[in-house]
C-alpha cells in the first residue's frame, strides 16, 4: 500500500484535531456549568452531566486513537492496544446513545405527568444513569473473552469492532437500533402530549365564561357592595330563599352563602345616565356584560391561535433536531456494522466513505452538548459566565481577594 501524501496527512491531522478539541472543549463546558451555576443544580441535569461525561470519553479516550487509525493505512499499535481502542469505542459510544433514551424517557414524564417535575427523584435519575452504563458494558465486554473472530486482525490489518456474525447482530442490536425504536416512539409521544396540552388550554381560555350575577340595591343607594357569585341558571332569587338588606345593599340569601365561601367582593357604583335601559331596571345584573373588557375580538382570537401553533412548530422542530441529528450520525455507521460482517468480501467500501461514516458518529459526541443545552437559557448564561470568568471573579470575593481585572 502507498502512503499518503503529507498534504493528505496534514489536512487530516488539522479537521480531526480541531473536532477532537471542540468536543473536549464543549463537554466540559457542559459539565462545569452543571457543576458551578446554582440554577442548574437539579436533578433533571444529572442526565445531561452524564452525558457530557460519556461524550468526553469519547473525545478523550476514543477518537484520538481513530484518528492515529485515520492517517495511517494499518493498524500498527498491536493487537492488545486494537481491543482496548474497540471496547472504549462500544462503551463510550453506547453509554452515550442510552443517555439520550433516557433524556427523551425523562422528557417524556415531564409532559405526561403533572406532578412529575416536583417529584422527581435522584434515585430514579441515578438508576437510570447506572443502567446505561450497565448496559454498554454488558455489550463492550464480550469480545474481550472471545466472542470475536481472533485471526480477523492478522488478516486485514484493520482494526475494527467483532466481525462475529452473532456478535455484530447482538451489539447493533442493544447499541442502537432498539434505543433508536424507542427514542423515535418517545419523542412522537411528547410531541403528541405536547400539542394537546397547547391546545387544551387555548380552549380552556377560549371557552365561554360562566354567568355572573350581582343583586342590585333600591334606587338611590351610591354603591353596591355585594359578593360575586357564579351561576348560569337562576336570573332572581330561587322561593324559600331571604333577601338580606343593610345600608342599602340587598342580597340573596343563597348568593351571600356563595360569596363567603368564595371570599370575593366587588363594588359596581350605578350608572350616571337616569335614563336606564330595560335590562338595567331588572334587579340582576350580568356582570360578563359589564366587564366586556374581557370578552375578544376574532382579531385577538386569530392572534391566539397563531401562537398556539408557533409553539406547536417550535416543540416540533426541537424534538426534529434531537432526532434528526441522532440519526443522521449514527445510522449509516450501524448499516454498515450489520451487513458488513454478512456480506464478507462479496461487498467493497471505498475508503473515503467509511471515513466519513466513522466519524460522523464520533461527530454526535460534539452535537450533544450543543442541542441539549443550547434550547436551556440557564445552560447559556452559564457558558457567558464561563467564558467571561464571572465564576472566578466571585471566588475571589467570596475568598476576600481583590476582583480580577483585565
Amino acid at each position: 500500500m502507498e502512503p499518503y501524501s503529507f498534504s493528505h496527512l496534514l489536512a487530516n491531522a488539522i479537521v480531526l484535531g480541531t473536532m477532537i478539541l471542540a468536543t473536549v472543549i464543549g463537554n466540559v463546558f457542559v459539565i462545569a456549568a452543571v457543576i458551578l451555576e446554582r440554577n442548574l443544580h437539579n436533578v433533571a441535569n444529572y442526565l445531561i452531566a452524564s452525558l457530557a461525561v460519556a461524550d468526553l470519553m469519547v473525545a478523550a479516550l476514543v477518537m484520538p486513537l481513530a484518528a492515529v487509525n485515520e492517517v495511517s493505512k494499518q493498524w500498527f499499535l498491536g493487537p492488545e492496544i486494537c481491543d482496548m481502542f474497540v471496547s472504549f469505542d462500544v462503551l463510550c459510544c453506547t453509554s452515550s446513545i442510552l443517555h439520550l433514551v433516557c433524556i427523551s424517557l425523562d422528557r417524556y414524564w415531564a409532559v405526561t405527568r403533572v406532578d412529575y417535575i416536583h417529584n422527581r427523584s435522584a434515585s430514579r435519575i441515578l438508576v437510570m444513569i447506572a443502567l446505561s452504563w450497565a448496559i454498554s458494558a454488558s455489550i463492550s465486554i464480550p469480545p474481550l473473552f472471545g466472542w470475536k473472530d481472533e485471526k480477523h486482525l492478522d488478516k486485514t490489518g484493520e482494526c475494527l469492532i467483532s466481525q462475529d456474525l452473532g456478535y455484530t447482530v447482538f451489539s447493533t442490536l442493544g447499541a442502537f437500533y432498539l434505543p433508536l425504536s424507542l427514542m423515535i416512539i418517545i419523542y412522537i409521544k411528547i410531541f403528541q402530549a405536547a400539542r394537546s396540552r397547547i391546545r387544551k388550554k387555548h380552549f380552556k381560555k377560549s371557552a365561554p365564561k360562566k354567568q355572573l350575577l350581582l343583586r342590585r340595591s333600591p334606587p338611590g343607594s351610591t354603591t353596591d357592595t355585594t359578593a360575586l357569585t357564579s351561576s348560569a341558571t337562576p336570573l332572581a332569587p330561587s322561593p324559600g330563599h331571604n333577601t338580606e338588606c343593610s345600608n342599602g345593599s340587598c342580597v340573596s340569601e343563597s348568593v351571600a352563602n356563595d360569596a363567603n365561601r368564595n371570599n370575593k367582593l366587588l363594588t359596581v357604583s350605578p350608572p350616571p345616565t337616569p335614563n336606564k335601559e330595560p335590562e338595567q331596571n331588572s334587579s340582576w345584573i350580568d356582570l360578563t356584560k359589564v366587564n366586556k373588557t374581557q370578552l375578544q375580538s376574532p382579531k385577538s382570537k386569530r392572534t391566539k391561535e397563531k401562537i398556539e401553533q408557533k409553539r406547536e412548530r417550535k416543540a416540533a422542530r426541537t424534538l426534529a433536531i434531537i432526532t434528526g441529528s441522532f440519526i443522521v450520525c449514527w445510522l449509516p455507521f450501524f448499516i454498515i456494522a450489520l451487513v458488513r460482517p454478512f456480506c464478507g468480501d462479496l461487498c467493497h467500501y471505498p475508503d473515503i466513505l467509511m471515513s466519513i461514516i466513522g466519524w460522523l458518529g464520533y461527530f454526535n459526541s460534539l452535537l450533544n452538548p450543543i442541542i441539549y443545552t443550547i434550547f436551556n437559557p440557564d445552560f447559556r448564561s452559564a457558558f457567558r459566565k464561563i467564558l467571561f470568568g464571572k465564576y472566578r471573579n466571585q471566588q475571589r470575593r467570596h475568598c476576600g481577594g481583590p476582583p480580577y481585572r483585565r
